[in-house]
């Protein structure tokens, strides 16, 4: 039996399948591949980033 989560087990087919396929990328992706590769630190910055943009866009061009 494997120490992998299934997590851990889904994002390894998903980067062999990618591998194996690159053009099935153009179809699938976005946001969830984006979020499923960076963790929940990366997505809690990234979200911190896009808050912080949206303000400033707002206080220099309104």
């Amino acid at each position: 039996m494997s120490n992998q989560t299934p997590e851990e087990r889904r994002e390894r087919f998903r980067q062999q399948e990618l591998k194996g396929n690159p053009s099935s990328s153009i179809h699938g992706g976005g946001i969830a591949d984006l979020v499923g590769s960076l963790g929940w630190k990366g997505t809690g910055i990234l979200i911190v980033v896009i808050i912080v943009a949206m303000i400033i866009y707002n206080v220099f061009f309104r």
